[in-house]
């Protein structure tokens, strides 16, 4: 008998996410499951490898509507929950990684500091080919989930594409697909392709304190209204559609050496 695809699923909104649940309800027709996210919040940890988790790893069940499923929450960043469920927990390399369903719309050049965005990286590091899958909510939800949110039109835009990245061909140079779906969407809602916007659409606001050596934490809002490219991931949220981005790993510049060396030598043409 054929094996059915492996399929790990992460997120950076911990374990208790209704929105890990939600994924898993979105890609258990597509196979096998292996769930292995943050025990915590993890939220803005991005692609990185904090020293201070430990790695213990606990059994957790998964449910949603009825159905369940057997999980690992593990002391770890969403990367290194990715790394546990890799090379410790499969039995065999997954054929696909998808991390999610995040409250909150990931998109622009913020993404850097996803932790949603930085679990589907870290698997494309790994030779598996990764989704990356989040919802526009109120920011009030971002860093509390609830289980107020619709991810109707999610699961199913979630299986498409999953569905498609399992089965179809891959482009080339495409290492994650970075999917966001707007709160207005419905399965029958379109989508298109985009790329990052390039304008900030988090915008970081100053810290609540009298003196240094008070608590700080930065907060941030949404720019709603500053114009931007209508290609771009942040143009097709507001426009209900959903946005799907493909990534690339290699951060390096469309230059050539000869330009760069032009530059960096003070030459002028």
């Amino acid at each position: 008998m054929t094996e059915k695809p492996l399929i790990l699923i992460s997120n950076d909104d911990g374990i208790d996410s209704p929105g890990i649940a939600a994924l898993a309800a979105a890609l258990d027709p597509l196979g096998e499951l292996l769930i292995v996210a943050p025990r915590e919040q993890q939220s803005g940890m991005g692609h990185s490898f904090p020293q201070f988790n430990d790695g213990r790893l606990f059994e957790r069940t998964v449910r949603y509507n009825g159905q369940s499923w057997p999980g690992y929450a593990a002391n770890a960043s969403p990367a290194q929950a990715v790394q546990h469920g890799v090379v410790e927990l499969a039995a065999r390399k997954p054929d696909l990684v998808v991390s999610g369903i995040n409250f909150g719309e990931n998109v622009g050049t913020g993404i850097t500091g996803s932790g949603t965005v930085g679990a589907a990286i870290e698997a494309s590091a790994l030779g598996i080919p990764a989704l990356a899958v989040s919802i526009e909510t109120d920011p009030s939800l971002h860093h509390n989930p609830d289980d107020s949110v619709d991810f109707t039109a999610a699961i199913h835009f979630t299986r498409l594409f999953a569905d498609r990245w399992l089965n179809g061909e891959r482009p080339a140079h495409v290492d994650v697909l970075k999917l966001d779906i707007p709160a207005s969407a419905t399965p029958e809602s379109a989508w298109r392709m985009t790329r990052l916007e390039r304008s900030r659409y988090f915008l970081p606001l100053p810290p609540l304190r009298r003196q240094l050596g008070d608590v700080g934490r930065l907060g941030y809002t949404v720019d709603y209204h500053a114009p931007v490219d209508p290609q771009s991931d942040v143009a097709a949220i507001r426009e209900g559609v959903v946005s799907v981005t493909p990534l690339t790993i290699d951060l390096t510049a469309m230059i050539s050496a000869a330009e760069i060396e032009r530059l960096m030598n003070g030459k002028k043409n």
